[in-house]
């Protein structure tokens, strides 16, 4: 049965340099990596290829020794030119330098008939070689799924709230067919319900409004409003010993793709944001990309930091890096490398704060769009109870309590407290509206593995 959740809690960061609704064409930039670090839980990742081998879009590249099965495959075709590696020998990156023509290794193709009589052998068999199975994200831990296990429940968020948020009826716009084919594979996964969350106020594109063979529910309310947990918690929440996967509208469509084309389809669109980007828009590319072609000639200045991904949860990229797998957007804000006396009590208007007494002249106008920068105004000090974590937390949690029981290492306060239920984008606005500055993403995602691996 359909939902209609109505959040009330949560915060609306408003920036200035939102994508214009514009798909530009650029010449491909000459490498792209495939990033390990872009997944969760890769514990022990060995090696398929080594520098100077030659690839094709969809060859085998690496997998965890944990488990085997789950093929990670290259984007494009070309020759692999650098394996990064960082502290402790860390796997960062497989870089390859890419052919002028992207070659694809072919796989059987399916008609849609074909898909309706496939097994979920068959289907997880082809999924797990072709290296579409890593779109697929497990609760609790947030980790790749486990192929051996089966899911109460799939959910799917058709729409993005963080700040700057790509509009997701210009990245899937025409894949309508590739959609449907996705979530009639899904299906065979699930012996309950497949949820498809929409936005309850906003137009909803056809590509999921058309949907058959899932459960279409409605959320509104700020952000986080768009997070796949939050839509748990509302719907189906999980409880200790719960399974639930989740997985993005991109991966259900590349899924599409690989029944009804027989490819590995590594193509995307990107949208290159923020407030020092000259002509902010969306970019056709292939995942892993590097930003280097996007960027060029549309910076307004030198001191600026790149972001693959939002500005609360992406991750820092040089000038020529590489965009991450679950990435539809990159961030350009200024560099907060500069101290403010006193910045943090004096009133203005120019500043975004959730906090009333700093930025009360900022509230006189919601419409207006911030200039934001990396400068965090303080450092990390002792927990201070203000009670503003529940206020930007649309759920049954109480933050403050869940960090100190991370902290203190205490399992069973953290099972207590719902960390079954969240990941780090579920509390990445706790992080920004924290007076004590602390990394909460970083303590979360040490919870998580306390409770996984301990």
């Amino acid at each position: 049965m359909s939902k209609f959740i109505k959040l009330k809690k949560g915060f609306d960061i408003n920036l200035a340099g939102k994508a214009e609704k514009k798909v530009a064409d650029i010449e491909q930039p000459e490498t792209f990596a495939y990033k390990p670090t872009s997944f969760h839980g890769i514990l022990r990742p060995k090696l398929m290829v080594d520098e100077g081998d030659n690839v094709k879009a969809g060859t085998p590249i690496l997998f965890d020794k944990k488990n085997d099965k789950v093929m990670h495959v290259a984007p494009v075709s070309g020759e692999v030119v650098e394996i990064k590696r960082g502290a402790k020998r860390k796997l960062l990156e497989v870089v390859i330098l890419a052919d002028k023509k992207v070659e694809s290794v072919e796989h059987k193709k399916f008609s849609v008939s074909d898909i309706t009589n496939l097994s979920r052998d068959e289907a997880q068999e082809i999924m797990l070689k072709s290296g579409t199975w890593v779109n697929l994200v497990q609760r609790p831990y947030g980790v790749i799924a486990d192929p051996s296990e089966s899911p109460k429940s799939i959910f799917i968020s058709a729409f993005d709230s963080h700040p700057l948020a790509p509009d997701y009826d210009v990245l899937f716009k025409g894949n309508e067919q590739y959609f449907q084919a996705g979530l009639d594979i899904l299906k065979k996964f699930s012996e309950s319900t497949i949820h498809l969350n929409i936005h309850g106020e906003n137009e909803v594109s056809q590509i999921f409004s058309h949907a058959k063979n899932a459960t279409l529910n409605k959320v509104t309310g700020p952000h986080p409003a768009g997070n796949v947990g939050v839509q748990i918690h509302h719907i189906d929440p999980i409880n200790k010993g719960d399974i639930v996967w989740t997985i993005n509208p991109y991966g259900v469509i590349q899924i599409g793709k690989l029944f009804l084309d027989g490819v590995y389809d590594a193509s995307k669109i990107v949208a290159l944001t923020g407030s020092e980007v000259s002509n902010p828009q969306y970019y056709k590319t292939y995942i892993g990309a590097s930003i280097k072609n996007m960027i060029a000639n549309n910076i307004k200045s030198d001191n600026v930091r790149y972001i693959s991904g939002n500005v609360l949860t992406g991750e820092k990229i040089e000038d020529n890096g590489h965009i991450g797998f679950f990435d539809h957007q990159v961030t350009v804000i200024p560099e907060g490398d500069y101290y403010e006396m006193f910045g943090w009590i004096k009133p203005t208007t120019n500043k975004l704060s959730f906090q009333r007494a700093f930025g009360l002249l900022s509230f006189l106008n919601k419409n207006k769009e911030f200039v934001v920068d990396t400068n965090a105004k303080g450092e990390p000090r002792a927990f201070v109870q203000t009670g503003v974590f529940e206020k930007v937390m649309p759920m049954d949690i109480l933050p403050t309590y869940l960090l100190k029981a991370i902290l203190a290492e205490d399992f069973d306060d953290m099972e207590a407290l719902g960390i079954y239920e969240i990941i780090e984008e579920d509390m990445a606005l706790c992080e920004f509206v924290d007076v004590s500055k602390h990394d909460v993403q970083s303590i979360v995602r040490e919870g998580l593995d306390l409770i996984q691996y301990s």
